[in-house]
């Protein structure tokens, strides 16, 4: 979707409005809105402009744009209307990423953002018979013992939930006390939690990452200010000294970049909570970067999901680890008996030391098919970063074009361009066995020769 923020004068004809918009607007773009000062909204020449193209205009308070960030902040404007910027504010307004900063055609300014839909996620693309490589779940899972525990938790479903086996198994498994361990429905809702229960001043979010966290700050009310990393490694830089919560995955989705744990630690100080979402830590062979136990560090609050590894994305089973303090704050913003009987029985059985052997065997395993995965992949495509989790972010000319194609020829893959930072031309694809990823890149190949594609060079260089 693309805004068009737009600062004019009293008495702005509808011509003029249409002539400054078509100066900044892409060619054959859609889902175009104009946004404004709401005293401005009501201006004839705005209301006609919108009306001739179909398109919807929105007015904002003075005091909702003067919250928001903009490149070129103006105290004439701020002493005129109440608001340092109306075009780059109201085309930023709810998290858009600017393209074309404020522009003065005649009477009108005019700023254009695009805004991606963070609440889309990768079961949205799968369909039946298509080959799910767009949700990271991991295929065959849960396992047989793991189905066993669940059925036996249904016969104790009539009772309200006990969660202190389960607490008790999360804190040994990580070397914590109980107090530190706070287990909810899905990892996603430690998101919602934090926003809830927290008034960040300066929410710092880096990205690309899972966009959940950056969606339920927003739904709070609490301004969100992006961080982007720099392609092609997407490698961690420092944030704000001012940022009093800063928001990160490891490995982060969609990249399935890395970052060393010493570099995610040296975000942590007194005054800021750090949220690490390690929702895939335990892809990773050893977790060698998580901080899942590390109580030293200040405001390190520690997300981690049993979805991924153990196949219970429908049952919700999630947990998050901080200070007692922490914890407690946001405890007191859920409901009561959060998590179900089954998905506490799931959580004491999965983070048990023969559990995490077994995730460990697995994540081994999971090392040689992504190597499987990315040697089978055609030229013309180029691997993102250096992928260290359960998936790969792929960059594909012609990427909107491909992924449709693709569905056509039975493959579910997950779109790029919904991610802050990312563009249509990424996909992102889960590892699978090494026979699916062979089937899919055969495909994957043919659609692009088909195309007409020249190589982008050889895998793992973007």
């Amino acid at each position: 979707m693309i805004t068009v923020g737009v600062g004019a004068c009293r008495g702005v004809a509808a011509d003029e409005v249409l002539a400054a918009v078509d100066a900044v607007l892409p060619a054959g773009a859609d889902g175009v809105t104009l946004a404004t000062l709401d005293a401005r909204a009501a201006e004839a020449g705005l209301r006609a402009a919108a009306r001739q193209r179909g398109w919807q205009l929105t007015g904002h308070p003075a005091a909702t744009l003067a919250a928001v960030a903009v490149p070129t902040p103006s105290g004439l404007v701020a002493a005129a209307v109440g608001t340092p910027s109306v075009a780059e504010a109201a085309a930023l307004l709810g998290g858009g990423e600017l393209l074309v900063g404020k522009t003065a055609v005649g009477r009108v300014t005019v700023a254009l953002a695009r805004h991606v839909d963070l609440r889309h996620h990768g079961d949205a693309e799968v369909a039946p018979g298509l080959t799910d490589l767009a949700v990271n779940v991991r295929a065959g899972a849960p396992p047989d013992w793991l189905r066993a525990v669940l059925h036996r938790a249904l016969d104790d479903s009539a009772a309200y939930p006990d969660d202190r086996s389960a607490r008790a198994a999360v804190a040994a498994a990580h070397g914590r006390p109980t107090d530190e361990v706070l287990l909810t429905a899905g990892a996603a809702e430690t998101f919602t939690l934090v926003a809830r229960a927290l008034t960040p001043r300066r929410a710092v979010v880096v990205h690309p990452s899972f966009t959940e966290p950056e969606a339920a700050l927003r739904a709070a009310g609490h301004p969100v200010e992006r961080l982007p990393l720099a392609p092609p490694g997407y490698r961690l830089r420092s944030v704000p000294d001012d940022a009093d919560l800063v928001v990160l995955g490891n490995p982060t989705n969609p990249t399935s970049v890395l970052h060393p744990a010493a570099d995610v630690a040296a975000l942590a100080r007194p005054g800021r909570v750090l949220l690490v979402d390690e929702a895939f830590a335990d892809t990773v062979p050893g977790e060698p970067e998580s901080l899942a136990g590390r109580r030293d560090l200040p405001g390190l609050l520690v997300v981690r999901s049993l979805t991924k590894t153990w196949g219970l994305a429908g049952l919700r089973v999630g947990y998050a680890l901080g200070p007692a303090d922490l914890v407690a704050r946001l405890a007191a913003r859920q409901p009561h008996w959060p998590v179900s009987t089954p998905a506490l029985a799931a959580l004491a059985a999965c983070t048990s030391p023969a559990a995490r052997a077994e995730a460990e065997t697995w994540a081994r395993e999971l090392a040689g098919h992504r190597a499987a995965l990315l040697d089978a992949l055609p030229a013309q495509v180029a691997v993102v970063g250096e992928p260290r989790s359960s998936f790969v972010l792929l960059r594909v000319p012609g990427g909107a074009q491909v992924r449709e194609r693709l569905r056509a020829a039975g493959w579910a893959v997950r779109r790029g361009d919904t991610f802050p930072g990312l563009t249509a031309d990424h996909l992102r694809v889960a590892v699978r066995d090494p026979a699916t990823s062979r089937a899919f890149a055969a495909d994957l190949a043919a659609i692009l020769d088909r195309s007409g594609t020249a190589p982008a060079g050889a895998p793992g260089k973007s």
